[in-house]
């Protein structure tokens, strides 16, 4: 093929493409431009995967997300559902293709053609109805998330959204107790093991009893939620030595949702304000929220909760000060004169969202633990969040690196939550699309580092001319010959070319304001309060502490978390 461009772009990458019968074929591609490949655009042809210049063989199959591979049990004995199912992961990939190419009438076409081809596969008796069912789920959320982004890795990135967690309202609320929970609840309790001391009384039975009907969608929701993050927790609780039923804690703050925000401005899946989030090591920055980073903000409120439990010596005052603050939970038993929970609770000394904070808790973890008695057995949890980490050398634009790996922003936004410009800092660990590490740090390394903040990568669709490409992205055609050291005006289609796009002006962040999941006070150490009940079995019982005021009961919030 004559060659009509030239540049200073010197790797090739090589075009791998997988059957879905899980079999790898070697496929050159029609390269006419040296930066990234071009994407094929027949529709029923092998997939293409972008790899660095030196790699091993096949590096990327085993990184396929999962709908892309074929059961093995499907090789030894095909049916025509099988047959249906392989042509809908390739109609699948040809839209992905197309989706970023802003091709968006022939995207479409092919993930419609992908879903009804699935459809036509389950009439035909899929020789595993599991498998099938969850390729289907996952090939639906693709699309979805593909739809949510809009024009794909080319879009620019919506900043700074936040959400409000699902259980806010809920804690403001109490609920009837149904009086046939009473005898089943304390039989399944006295059945039950749990690191956590369980308590079953009408609070908690007035949540199960929620829980189990009005609330069952919100309990569904944050338990499959879970499933992105419940690995990582239960580690990272175990090395603190705490109990893994805590992990509910995160459901009752925020429903797993990494950016969370209340409306006194408690962040991240744990619900830290800044300053209580500073103290454990999670800081901010012009264009980071450690609260918002899951990882980060678990290690933080795990350390958080064992000095309130070493405080305390009792973890239902452990989780209540979590909520309220741990000044707000000593002056109640200072005024009640019992350093128990469900006696301050009873007097009233403590606010109304947490006297029903830990009985919400508490009804969750007897629930997971009897899920059966609660039709939750049969729920599919999201599978866990995984990632390649790379750290960038310059300050980079998260659209960029979106172009690069063909990812949709929508995407990789939830892959970095702590990121909130859509500007990812110098050395800051970046998280993306598990096997995309490498392609992306070999390309990043052919764009100027003062320009990776935005310049972009586009992929030529059809019919596009450089001066449509750069009416797009504000640039000059003339500007892209020179930065892709074309020798001619021309875009072929499937060409990956650099887009020397002008810096964005920051918009002011905007964010969902919700209320506030219960105030947190000071975060000095202070002595052990002693407690006057043996409910908790890891710490000793001790007599009541002299009340040292009889003032009114605490009924609101003053402080922050």
């Amino acid at each position: 093929m004559e060659v009509r461009k030239k540049t200073l772009f010197s790797f090739l990458l090589a075009a791998v493409a997988f059957t879905t019968a899980g079999c790898g074929l070697n496929q050159s591609s029609r390269f006419r431009m040296a930066f990234l490949p071009p994407a094929s655009h027949d529709s029923l042809t092998a997939i293409e995967l972008a790899d660095p210049p030196v790699i091993q063989p096949n590096l990327y199959l085993k990184d396929v997300p999962p709908f892309l591979l074929t059961d093995p049990q499907f090789s030894g004995r095909r049916t025509r559902a099988d047959s249906l199912v392989e042509r809908a992961d390739r109609r699948f990939e040809a839209g992905k293709r197309y989706y970023q190419s802003n091709d968006m009438g022939n995207a479409r076409r092919e993930f419609d053609a992908a879903i009804d081809s699935m459809l036509d596969a389950s009439d035909q008796n899929p020789t595993d109805r599991e498998e099938y069912e969850r390729k289907l789920d996952e090939m639906v959320d693709a699309i979805h998330r593909f739809d949510l982004t809009g024009l794909g890795a080319s879009a620019g990135m919506e900043e700074g959204q936040f959400e409000k967690a699902p259980l806010e309202d809920i804690l403001q609320m109490t609920f009837p107790v149904d009086p046939k929970l009473k005898d089943k609840v304390r039989e399944q309790v006295a059945a039950t093991v749990s690191q956590l001391p369980l308590a079953v009384n009408d609070a908690v039975l007035g949540y199960i009893h929620f829980f189990s009907g009005r609330g069952h969608k919100t309990l569904v929701g944050g338990l499959q939620r879970s499933g992105r993050y419940r690995p990582m927790i239960q580690r990272i609780l175990d090395e603190e030595g705490l109990p893994q039923e805590l992990i509910h804690v995160a459901q009752a703050e925020s429903g797993f949702i990494p950016r969370a925000l209340s409306r006194k401005a408690a962040g991240g899946m744990w619900q830290f304000l800044k300053w209580r989030g500073n103290e454990y090591g999670l800081q901010q920055t012009r264009y980071t929220d450690d609260r918002m980073d899951p990882e980060k903000a678990t290690r933080a409120a795990a350390r958080h909760l064992r000095d309130l439990y070493q405080e305390f010596g009792d973890w239902y005052l452990a989780i209540a000060a979590y909520n309220c603050g741990p000044v707000v939970v000593e002056r109640a038993v200072e005024r009640t004169g019992y350093a128990d929970f469900w006696e301050i609770r009873s007097r009233g000394a403590l606010p109304l969202e947490t006297t029903n904070y830990v009985p919400v808790i508490l009804a969750m973890i007897i629930m997971e633990k009897n899920a059966a008695e609660y039709g939750l057995d049969g729920i599919q949890l999201d599978p866990p969040v995984s990632f390649d980490t790379v750290e960038v050398s310059a300050p980079t634009s998260l659209a960029l690196v979106s172009d690069i790996t063909d990812t949709p922003v929508a995407e990789m936004a939830a892959l970095n939550p702590a990121i909130l410009k859509g500007i990812v800092p110098e050395d800051y660990p970046l998280h993306v699309p598990k096997g995309s590490g490498n392609q992306l740090l070999a390309a990043l390394q052919l764009i100027p580092a003062e320009h990776r903040n935005s310049w972009r990568v586009h992929r030529v669709g059809a019919g596009e001319t450089l001066a449509a490409i750069g009416k797009r992205y504000s640039a000059l055609p003339s500007s892209i010959v020179a930065a892709n050291h074309l020798s001619s005006a021309e875009a072929a289609e499937g060409d990956r070319l650099l887009i020397p796009a002008a810096l964005r002006v920051e918009a002011p962040v905007r964010r969902t304001v919700a209320r506030t999941t219960g105030a947190r006070t000071s975060a000095h150490r202070r002595t052990p309060v002693r407690r006057t009940s043996a409910k908790a079995p890891v710490a000793k019982p001790a007599a009541p502490v002299q009340a040292v005021h009889k003032s009114p009961p605490i009924l609101t919030n003053t402080a922050s978390r």
